[in-house]
């Protein structure tokens, strides 16, 4: 089963999931998030970075959306941290989920591993266009996020989001639950909301790691 391939209905019939509106470690880390400060110069770039937003999302295929936009928020965050994690981008990954072998290439996943990645550890991102999007990219980041769950023994919550356009969406999957977040609108204050969400994800991972 191709990442790339599935949607949302599809894994909750094949894999008995269960799709909450909300669960503690979706709850814990957007609630967390809302204490983590937002610094005058990441807010002036965020401003510089959404008018460019604003002007093109209608314009922009996936591509030019991960290399303008996206790219540039989790760059500002910098998911790198000592050499045991990085943010790599559309790297192949595989696994069994109970009995099924999943696999995809990932628009961006974070896992241990400086150079190349070893263990899928928490984020799963799906980057679609404003208009016209292909597939399903809820399906499609929850597909990745299963996948790893496997390959980390079912330790700790798996954590993700997916986006489309100006709008993020944020997953967390634990065992055979999940649950997504409503959505956060780039083009709106929710901007900042959105680098928090990103900044509690590193802090989570760095003392994850720690451990």
């Amino acid at each position: 089963m191709f990442f790339k391939d599935c949607t949302l209905e599809q894994l909750d019939k094949t894999f008995s999931l269960r799709p909450l509106r909300q669960i503690s470690a979706l709850e814990d880390w957007l609630k967390q998030s809302k204490k983590i400060s937002i610094l005058k110069r990441e807010r002036e770039y965020l401003l510089m970075l959404q008018s460019y937003l604003q002007d093109n999302v209608f314009n922009w295929n996936e591509t030019e959306l991960a290399m303008h936009f996206i790219g540039p928020m989790f760059a500002l965050v910098q998911f790198s941290y000592d050499h045991k994690f990085n943010l790599f981008a559309e790297r192949l990954f595989s696994g069994m989920v109970d009995g099924i072998e999943m696999s995809g290439r990932p628009d961006g996943m974070i896992a241990t591993g400086y150079r190349e990645p070893d263990k899928p550890y928490f984020c799963f991102q799906e980057y679609k266009r404003e208009t016209d999007p292909n597939g399903d990219p809820a399906g499609q980041a929850l597909a990745a996020m299963l996948t790893a769950q496997e390959s980390n023994e079912h330790q700790f919550p798996l954590y993700g989001c997916y986006v489309r356009g100006r709008q993020w969406f944020f997953i967390a999957l634990q065992n055979k639950e999940y649950a997504i977040s409503e959505e956060y609108t780039a083009t709106k204050e929710d901007i900042f909301d959105i680098l928090r969400v990103l900044k509690m994800l590193k802090q989570m991972m760095i003392e994850r790691v720690n451990q």
